[in-house]
């Protein structure tokens, strides 16, 4: 202890340009710092997801749910896994150890689930969940339009469907949010879903003794494009394909099923009714007695930085808003960052009040002006070297992270030792009738400071003793307390 302390008087101007480094490395941590509103403690999880339309919850459990959970038995690091089954859908949760890395984690879900699809009835297809969190959602916004259409009104230019609007946000907002860098899903919510219905007439089958497998064969069988190879001609490649894809409600009525002996066609309008329907669903969306509307819920991706996410949503809202059909608009009613700055100013106001009121204490007790400026210099330089802190671990600045901030304890040893040096440096002066030389001040300051280092490092060393248990806690509940996420340990 000595000699680090010889060390620093001596090289004064060493010691105080290795400060400013830490402070500017601590200045641009600060400004590069993920912010947000809390901590995301949400523990290692992957969702397995499987679509099952009209089956009921007793099915889905039996032939999607128990087939999908019994076959992530046995995975490496796996603590728990839960399952809701419902109408028509099969949600699997798979709970990882704290520290597994999320990306293994959905490789082995992944590898699994190809072994799963074997045992799953056809047409059950399970999916893995978006690759974000509990506090994903971050951005909600209702695709509005100025004028709906009434029950039994037909469709104009003047009026809009849900099925019209949910298509707007499904085929082109969907997709164009997707493009931001650190979107990982966008949910669509209310609405309905466009789909091409075949209505078949039963009466009219029977008739002409068409069967509802014939039915199917055909529309498979003629939506499909086949390839043919290529033809070379004076120098030129042509392509040979059969394009088969179905484009619109009359191609699909056109459809044909089979020709009869006497050479008439019969075609799926002759068997059944085609014309656009919603999917089946089981909930809508409502907003301020509105009734119904279409909304969409931006996810985030683990780990990315919610304000700057936030900003180039709300970019990419305002570039492809006058795209959107007339009378289509953007109403946003949840804006993350609102959250983020609203509790950051509240953070910091504590913050700055908190540090006026103890530098305010620490004039006013130690009775010189350079003495309590030296304290107080302890409180913002402990928070850049928190911020380098938080960066390079990937802590967040949030309520918790910086509202743990306790000034008190920050400027503990500075005080100890400070307050002895002022009392050692005027008994040095007491009678000199001059001012003391860098030499006699250098060996006043040293040998005061030799004498309070055990009293400082011991009260330094209860400090830790206290957060020892919190600092030792594991999984979600050691998220934002333990070691290495500790706001206490970073001052």
């Amino acid at each position: 202890m000595k000699t680090l302390l010889e060390f620093c008087l001596k090289w004064r101007l060493l010691v105080f340009t290795f400060v400013v480094m830490v402070a500017a490395i601590g200045i641009r941590s600060a400004q590069q710092l993920p912010i947000d509103a809390v901590p995301d403690i949400t523990n290692v999880q992957v969702q397995v997801l499987t679509n099952v339309p009209a089956l009921g919850p007793v099915d889905v459990e039996r032939t999607i749910t128990f087939p999908v959970e019994s076959s992530m038995s046995g995975l490496p690091g796996v603590e728990q896994i839960r399952s809701v089954s419902r109408f028509g859908l099969s949600a699997v949760t798979v709970v990882f150890q704290e520290g597994t890395d999320l990306l293994r984690a959905r490789q082995l879900i992944s590898e699994r689930l190809t072994q799963a699809r074997e045992r799953l009835p056809a047409g059950a297809s399970p999916e893995l969940g978006p690759l974000s969190s509990g506090l994903g959602e971050i951005f909600q916004f209702e695709v509005r339009a100025d004028t709906m259409c009434a029950a039994g009104q037909p469709d104009t230019e003047a009026c809009y469907t849900p099925m019209e609007l949910r298509t707007v946000l499904d085929w082109f907002v969907a997709y164009e949010l997707r493009s931001v860098p650190g979107v990982v899903e966008v949910n669509s919510f209310g609405g309905e879903l466009k789909t091409y219905e075949v209505e078949v007439l039963p009466d009219r089958l029977r008739a002409l003794k068409i069967s509802l497998n014939n039915l199917f064969e055909a529309l498979e069988r003629n939506n499909a494009t086949a390839g043919g190879g290529y033809l070379v001609r004076s120098g030129e490649q042509l392509l040979v394909r059969g394009e088969g894809r179905i484009q619109s409600l009359d191609e699909i009525g056109d459809v044909l099923i089979e020709t009869r002996d006497d050479g008439v066609p019969v075609r799926v309008r002759d068997v059944a009714r085609v014309h656009l329907a919603p999917m089946i669903r089981q909930g809508a969306v409502t907003r301020d007695g509105r009734g119904e509307v279409v909304t969409g819920i931006v996810m985030m991706l683990v780990g990315a930085n919610g304000r700057e996410v936030v900003e180039n949503v709300k970019d990419k809202i305002a570039q492809i808003a006058p795209s959107l059909p007339p009378g289509v608009r953007f109403d946003v009613f949840y804006d993350r960052s609102e959250l983020v700055n609203r509790t950051i100013s509240t953070v910091a106001k504590n913050l700055a009040e908190g540090a006026l009121f103890v530098i305010a204490v620490l004039f006013l007790l130690l009775g010189s002006v350079r003495g309590g400026l030296i304290v107080a210099a302890a409180i913002p330089f402990s928070m850049l070297v928190a911020f380098t802190a938080m960066k390079a671990l990937g802590v967040s600045g949030n309520l918790m992270s910086l509202g743990a901030i306790d000034f008190g304890i920050v400027v503990d040893g500075s005080v100890i030792v400070v307050e002895n040096a002022v009392v050692y440096l005027a008994a040095a002066a007491r009678g000199k009738g001059r001012p003391l030389t860098y030499a006699e001040a250098s060996k006043s300051v040293l040998g005061s400071t030799l004498d309070v280092s055990k009293a400082a490092l011991f009260g330094q060393a209860i400090i830790v003793l206290v957060y020892v248990p919190i600092l030792t806690l594991a999984g979600i509940e050691g998220k934002c307390s333990s070691l290495w996420r500790s706001p206490c340990c970073l001052h």
